[in-house]
């Protein structure tokens, strides 16, 4: 309610007891929809900050503000040196006049959308826009004076559009809904009266919304005085904004919380599925023992062979066949897939007991979220660290590293896009201390992993690099890739390599199962 008329005209006559005589020494912008107007009486000084942004506008009173050396451009030249002979608030309209003396006018178009700063050096002199796009600002002339209707309205609100939400929010709590059409004409102009004459001004929560309010609507939270409007504003801007980022950033890490949560346990539960198949099918070894247990009785070239099977209760089973190759080669082949099996059927097992474990490790977190002290950003932002979910160096990775670029648990995966971008990412970008990862015996991407000081990479990290450099490798259909990972200080590039070859001089081997990074269900 800040922009809202009703407290616009208990500011005007402040500003205009307050700013009368002061003369213009500055106008600048150094922030998008940023702008600063600084004046002076020659004693003292007062700072009006505009936050003209489509999102919602705002007007701040700092008591002090400290220009910055860049990014900073002067606007407004006419403006300097003029000096304020009084500010009016536009009837029932959400705009704020500046008057001075030579008959210059600045406006404060204050619009939930659209809003805008207007210049005019003089009456017939052309408009000078803040967002030069709202072209039609330039015509902007204050509301006719009201007249009598010759009926009144159906719905007294329609009477006073200015009441905002939250005069209609304050009437509810008066039962204004289910009031007959008198009185209710008489609770509108009951708090009507309340806002042209307020007795205070409140700083309040709506709807999970921290509001300047004329009314006690919500939850009040402080009562300051109705005689400093002024004094209010900036009580009310320096809350709002740290409430903002506080609500902003706790609401991220809430998301990003509960996103990996969900993620970790879907993984889980995949992982549990397919190691529960495999638990629950007829194993490739029992295959091949029953073939060699049976090599009499299969003729040569044969498609399909009927044997019994002693694991299963002596039952008939049908084992289906190579004509092209022979039995002893088919039980051969079984028993190698029966080897990865088994070391598929671990890696299912440790990956769901991991996941799961981090699943878990994030619902801890989100319990710990909210039971931290509401509205203190700096214990948010401490927390955030200590655990590792602080993604301001994520963010700035993303921006600069000509890589692809993924995020776990704090550490940061770098892969790389093709051969020359592998050169680029391992001999140039990589430290010695990172983690280095590649599908083995393959081609495919190089992958990274960032060191963190003091932090050992987690094995849950460890897995999802390995499952990318599975995925961004000639392997990303296999059912299970061996992935290659040594710190990169044992990864070295001989003299006269091709593109994005290497030599690892000591290597340790990870199985995984390729995971498209893009997918949820991944394992």
């Amino acid at each position: 309610m800040h922009t809202n008329y009703y407290f616009l005209r208990q500011l005007a006559p402040a500003l205009t007891r307050q700013l009368a005589g002061y003369r213009v020494v500055t106008c600048f912008s150094q922030e998008k929809d940023e702008l600063v107007i600084g004046l002076t009486d020659g004693a003292q000084e007062f700072w009006l900050k505009a936050h003209l942004a489509a999102a919602g506008p705002m007007l701040a009173l700092p008591e002090s503000f400290h220009r910055a050396r860049q990014n900073s451009v002067d606007l407004l030249p006419e403006l300097l040196g003029q000096v304020v002979e009084s500010v009016a608030a536009w009837p029932h309209d959400r705009v704020l006049q500046f008057t001075f003396r030579s008959g210059a006018t600045l406006l404060y178009k204050l619009y939930s959308t659209r809003p805008n700063a207007v210049f005019r050096a003089s009456a017939d002199a052309p408009a000078e826009l803040f967002h030069q796009r709202y072209t039609a600002d330039a015509d902007l002339q204050p509301p006719l004076p009201a007249t009598e209707p010759a009926e009144l309205p159906a719905n007294p609100l329609k009477a006073y559009p200015s009441l905002g939400d939250l005069g209609l929010a304050y009437l509810r709590t008066q039962d204004y809904d289910t009031a007959p059409l008198d009185a209710k004409w008489q609770l509108v102009q009951k708090v009507v009266a309340e806002l042209e004459q307020p007795s205070a001004f409140y700083i309040i929560r709506l709807d999970g919304r921290t509001r300047l309010s004329l009314l006690t609507a919500g939850e009040v939270e402080l009562m300051l005085p109705a005689s400093d409007p002024i004094g209010a504003l900036r009580r009310f801007v320096p809350m709002l904004l740290n409430r903002r980022a506080y609500e902003a950033e706790l609401r991220q890490v809430r998301q990003a919380l509960e996103k990996r949560a969900d993620e970790a346990a879907t993984i889980a539960q995949h992982a549990c599925r397919r190691l529960h198949s495999l638990e629950n099918t007829v194993g490739y070894r029992q295959t091949a023992d029953l073939i060699m247990a049976h090599l009499s009785q299969i003729p040569a070239g044969a498609a399909q062979v009927e044997v019994v099977d002693f694991y299963q209760d002596n039952q008939p089973r049908i084992i289906k066949l190579k004509p092209a190759e022979t039995p002893q080669r088919t039980a051969q082949n079984l028993y190698r897939k029966a080897k990865n099996q088994q070391l598929e059927t671990r890696e299912l097992s440790a990956r769901a007991e991991r996941r799961e474990t981090e699943a878990l490790w994030c619902l801890e977190r989100l319990e710990e979220l909210e039971a931290l002290p509401a509205g203190e950003l700096r214990t948010l932002r401490q927390w955030r660290k200590q655990h590792g979910l602080d993604p301001a160096a994520v963010a700035k990775a993303v921006q600069e590293l000509p890589f692809k670029v993924f995020e776990d648990s704090g550490f940061t995966i770098l892969v790389g896009r093709n051969a020359q971008n592998n050169d680029l990412l391992t001999q140039r970008y990589a430290h010695k201390d990172d983690l280095w990862l590649h599908a083995k015996d393959v081609t495919g991407s190089h992958v990274v992993i960032r060191h963190r000081a003091g932090h050992s990479v987690p094995e849950p990290v460890l897995e999802r690099a390995a499952q990318l450099a599975a995925w961004y490798s000639r392997r990303k259909n296999d059912s299970l890739c061996p992935v290659t990972y040594t710190p990169k200080k044992f990864v070295r590039k001989p003299k006269g390599a091709i593109a994005g070859q290497v030599v690892v001089e000591r290597e340790n081997v990870l199985l995984v199962v390729p995971a498209n990074p893009f997918e949820r269900n991944g394992g």
